[in-house]
């Protein structure tokens, strides 16, 4: 018996109705050290996560810990074993506040009674100790999402637990974040901890990992020492094919001018500017890429797009129409769509079918008077789905059931049944593997090409270079520079962003 391995999966496959999910999958965790976890959306990377956490049941296979067998038959037995897990989709409650989803479930309590102030002291704690200056008495539903997934990992931090996976982590960190997660991580391996690291981001798990292993098609195909291995290996290894050079956005088919931005400026009733003044233009047939860190206003910018603050002063116009204050309805209506940040909370249905999501949106296309066509709504869902290579196993079943690649398409869709002219984009690629942002950007060229103008929001400065035909900045609510793509250097864009 190996005594450096905390916890094994022997032989475990997960079968769904349609989809095997897990293939016989063997794979082993380390005492103090950091196993990452790689693969396509789909590969079964989640599936594989949730059997270790006691959240999915295995159909075939055994699991043993410390060389015993264990059934983990619930996220129940699984904590009580020490087995945690931080999960991609943020698992927090916006109603509370930030110490009370930290403690949810586990509470502290002092002769019987809750004991608020212990909680709130002890989260203050867990926020330094991640050099957050985040209050635990705010509202959870009133942070941004980069903070939010802050909590998330204070949340797993109060746990005692011996071994720790991570889904995604830094999806929505910032530089200077994942550097202060990244020593967090190094702290609990050498603590004897054995962590579960899955990142699209590949050089970054290089960096915190101790060994990879990949996952494909269910499968595990091959396991390495990640000193061992780089960025092209991993590309392969994953893809099954051969690691080649990303594609660019090349130069730009411009057209018309679609959408002009003039002075836009909006102030939160908290009395915080987070626009301040912000004008740009959109042609036809073009990408335009905004880049800037957190808090730079990025997302509020697109969320004034499409009418979502009444209140922000300043002009939109589309097709040289003045959209004054039209609801967000009625913008849809006039041509423009947007792709959120946040897809689980603001871009999903969860509890309906991967149809119904797509068709959300366009229902009127589908009506003839007040009754709904299913066959045509079928149709244009399938062309959709052949389209936009959207791996699902049907229509009809619910859309968790896809990848998180394959739900950011399913978004896209339902975006495109709308017929827009503008479409907008926030973070279209966060949380999805290597192949799937090729097919998003691919994608995304293909639409301009056709004539589309897309704004895409990124905080990656490779992406905002490789799929944008001219970039923007911002800084604190304003524009602080605009380049062409061709002109864009990592180094111009990182200085105008701070």
């Amino acid at each position: 018996m190996n005594t450096d391995v905390v916890l094994e999966a022997r032989e475990v496959s997960v079968q769904y109705p349609g989809t095997l999910a897990l293939d016989s999958v063997s794979f082993r965790l380390h005492r103090g050290k950091v196993s990452a976890l790689i693969g396509e959306n789909g590969a079964g990377k989640s599936t594989l996560v949730g059997v270790l956490a006691g959240i999915v049941r295995p159909t075939r296979g055994r699991l043993r810990m410390d060389g015993v067998e264990v059934s983990l038959d619930s996220v129940r037995r699984a904590d009580a074993l020490g087995i945690g897990i931080i999960h991609q989709e943020l698992n927090l409650c916006p109603n509370l506040s930030v110490a009370e989803n930290i403690f949810l479930a586990r509470e502290l309590t002092r002769h019987g009674v809750l004991d608020k102030r212990g909680q709130q002291e002890r989260a203050r704690r867990l926020l330094a100790r991640l050099e957050q200056p985040i209050d635990p008495t705010a509202l959870v539903g009133d942070l941004p999402l980069g903070q939010q997934q802050i909590v998330e990992i204070a949340k797993a931090l109060a746990r005692n637990v011996r071994v720790l996976m991570m889904d995604e982590p830094t999806s929505a960190l910032s530089a200077g974040e994942i550097a202060v997660l990244f020593r967090i991580i190094r702290d609990l391996a050498a603590h004897g901890v054995a962590v579960v690291y899955i990142s699209h981001r590949l050089e970054e798990l290089l960096e915190i990992s101790d060994y990879v292993s990949v996952l494909r098609d269910g499968r595990m195909v091959a396991e390495a020492a990640a000193a061992d291995v780089d960025a092209r290996w991993l590309v392969e290894k994953m893809t099954g094919r051969p690691a080649g050079s990303e594609e660019t956005a090349g130069a730009a088919r411009s057209g018309p001018e679609l959408l002009r931005v003039e002075g836009l400026s909006l102030t939160l009733p908290s009395g915080r500017p987070v626009l301040q003044g912000v004008s740009l233009s959109l042609h036809a047939g073009e990408i335009l890429g905004v880049y800037g860190l957190m808090g730079a206003g990025r997302t509020e910018l697109l969320e004034c797009l499409m009418g979502l603050h009444p209140e922000v002063a300043g002009s939109v116009f589309l097709d040289s129409r003045r959209l004054g204050r039209l609801h967000t309805s009625a913008r849809i209506a006039a041509g423009m769509a947007i792709v959120p940040e946040a897809r689980q909370v603001d871009g999903l249905v969860p509890s309906i079918s991967v149809l119904a999501n797509m068709t959300l949106s366009g229902l009127a296309k589908f009506s003839r008077g007040a009754w709904l066509s299913p066959a045509a709504e079928r149709t244009a869902a399938a062309q959709m789905v052949n389209g936009l290579r959207i791996k699902t196993a049907g229509l009809g079943l619910e859309i968790g059931s896809l990848s998180g690649g394959n739900q950011q398409k399913v978004i896209i869709a339902r975006c495109l049944l709308t017929g827009p002219r503008v479409l907008l984009l926030d973070e279209p690629t966060r949380g999805v593997d290597v192949g799937a942002k090729r097919e998003i950007h691919s994608i995304i060229r293909r639409l301009a090409e056709e004539g589309m103008g897309v704004i895409l929001v990124s905080s990656e400065l490779e992406e905002v270079r490789a799929a944008a035909h001219r970039i923007v900045v911002m800084s604190r609510g304003r524009v602080t520079a605009e380049f062409a793509a061709s002109q864009a250097t990592d180094s111009a864009l990182a200085e105008a962003a701070s």
